[in-house]
């Protein structure tokens, strides 16, 4: 149903072109057939189908793939481009911080999701009209479309900064400018649907009450505001009903999707009829590893495996310090060195480590299962991964690509309330209940199942413990706090807009580059320029159309 539902949508709707802005309003007759309860929930669903992504018409959606694996996880110190040097160049120009207003990937990510907008704007003129509807079905059917609106204009406003507000009484989009960041928007929209929408659907995947809550908490603490978000996130915690799964991994699996612990995940199917299973995270088909036949990109750092380190007494190693030969040397010819110290039980949950098991996939093979080592390392990503034995039935098996599976994405978690509210509490409240929620993670990653040879020897020398006393200091909590996040989000997508956030993506991407250049030659000479590189430029094509008595309405971000 989704898929006939999304080639109709692509009729009325018509495709999205490079040339966004250029985008007209849609006729009279349009709106009319669509007036209805039957429209209005048609139009919805489209609005819906827009939220991984992929909308069709774009590429393939990596640019703009909910999962943010090029802008937020390969610009970060957690992932590499991966694959060869040579492939998708435009990923990388992001990843070396060299990438202009022309860029491939830049406008990519941008006209998708303003597809997403256009959208939602339509739902809402649809329901202005709308007679055979009741009073809580039109609010419903409103809530879910400014939620959605506000999410895409979240992802615009992360890689682009100022981008132009454009609502359903907009009627010349080319001449709206870029003059503010759309905070306020996104407010009231996320507002709106709080108060509009249930706790809970009976159909997965739409957007409720407490994923309302938890992305206005976000869209709060992006402006350190954290008295108000710290009230919101205690309210989902305490309120929403939701619980930690009893071990790690479960969040990262397919028969534990849609799980106690999700707040809102992006719903994937696979097999379903379309060549290459296109909603099946079509925007990471690219992504899976190389063993499989797929292109082996979004790889792990050999920066982020260092961050599993811990001490004896199983606390991390916060000074965010490593070398080239922390965890595992490079070797030319495949063989690997078991790291003998103690690590975080996470790491081998998120990462595919030479010797170490693979899923059910057996024994990780090193290099040999890696696209090109020399440009990526030997480690490959778990997170997004299926298991061999859904190989088939929960993985695609038509057109090219062999990835796309049935995986959901996690988008809110009960984990990211638990540790953006152990941040407030450590901006604005209490150092005590700080400590307690970030430990609240820790003894779950404790108790958490390990990663085990066949005979069921763990895989490697693991240990976590709980921070023994109060944070002693606020500052001491948030380092501790923001490396927590690392740790238990890694590969999700999210570090290097929290390291914009919190103020400090200069030294440490620049610290990540300087070391990382002795161990990818590929990364010498990089340099992180502070004031430029925390977002990307707005395409030059959007404001070469964006003009307004012979001048352009959009303005270009300062260094590009």
């Amino acid at each position: 149903m989704k898929n006939k539902l999304f080639i109709v949508l692509t009729v009325l709707l018509g495709a999205c072109t490079g040339d966004f802005l250029e985008i007209k309003p849609k006729g009279q007759t349009f709106y009319d057939a669509l007036t209805t309860k039957q429209g209005v929930n048609l139009l919805l669903t489209g609005a819906y189908a827009d939220i991984d992504g992929v909308n069709g018409t774009v590429g393939d959606g990596w640019a703009s793939a909910v999962t943010n694996w090029v802008f937020g996880g390969v610009s970060s110190d957690d992932a590499y481009k991966g694959s060869n040097a040579g492939d998708q160049n435009a990923i990388n120009a992001v990843e070396g911080f060299f990438a202009d207003a022309q860029n491939l990937y830049v406008s990519q990510h941008w006209t998708p999701l303003y597809d997403g907008v256009v959208r939602c704007n339509d739902v809402l003129k649809a329901l202005k009209a709308a007679t055979d509807m009741s009073d809580t079905e039109k609010k419903q059917a409103e809530g879910q479309a400014r939620f959605l609106r506000a999410h895409y204009y979240f992802e615009l406003t992360k890689v682009h900064g100022k981008v132009p507000y454009i609502d359903e009484n907009t009627t010349n989009p080319t001449v709206v400018p870029n003059d503010h960041i759309l905070w306020p928007e996104m407010e009231a929209d996320f507002k709106m649907a709080a108060d509009a929408l249930p706790a809970r659907w009976s159909d997965k995947g739409r957007a409720t009450k407490w994923a309302a809550k938890t992305y206005l908490a976000r869209i709060y603490m992006f402006q350190e505001k954290f008295q108000l978000a710290k009230d919101l996130l205690q309210d989902v915690y305490s309120n929403g009903g939701y619980s930690l799964m009893p071990s790690y991994e479960q969040n990262y699996l397919i028969k534990t999707i849609n799980n106690a612990e999700s707040i809102f995940e992006i719903q994937y199917a696979v097999n379903d009829g379309f060549p290459n299973s296109p909603n099946a995270g079509l925007g990471e088909s690219i992504c899976g590893p190389h063993f499989i036949g797929s292109s082996g990109f979004y790889l792990p750092t050999h920066s982020l495996v260092s961050a599993y380190r811990v001490d004896a007494n199983g606390l991390p190693l916060l000074d965010d310090t490593y070398s080239a030969d922390d965890i595992l040397p490079f070797a030319t010819n495949g063989s690997s060195v078991l790291y003998k110290g103690p690590v975080d039980p996470r790491l081998d949950h998120t990462v595919g480590r030479p010797g170490v098991p693979f899923l059910d996939w057996g024994i990780h093979q090193g290099l040999s299962w890696v696209r090109d080592p020399s440009n990526a390392g030997p480690y490959n990503n778990k997170k997004n991964m299926f298991l061999k034995s859904e190989q088939g039935a929960l993985s695609n098996t038509t057109g090219v690509r062999v990835f796309p599976n049935a995986n959901n994405y996690r988008v809110f978690k009960l984990s990211n309330v638990i540790i953006w509210l152990a941040e407030c509490e450590a901006e604005v409240g209490s150092l005590q209940n700080a400590t307690t929620l970030v430990n609240l993670i820790r003894n779950r990653a404790k108790n958490s199942n390990v990663v085990r040879f066949a005979d069921g020897t763990p895989a490697a020398n693991y240990k976590v413990e709980p921070y023994p006393t109060t944070f002693p200091t606020k500052e001491y909590a948030l380092q501790a706090i923001r490396y927590e996040s690392r740790l238990e989000f890694a590969m999700e997508g999210i570090r290097f807009f929290e390291l914009v956030r919190w103020g400090i993506v200069g030294p440490v991407m620049n610290n990540y580059l300087a070391v990382e250049g002795t161990v990818l030659p590929y990364n010498k000479g990089k340099v992180f320029n502070v004031g430029q590189h925390e977002i990307w430029p707005i395409p030059q094509r959007q404001i070469d159309i964006s003009v307004k008595e012979g001048k352009s309405v959009l303005t270009q971000n300062p260094g590009y």
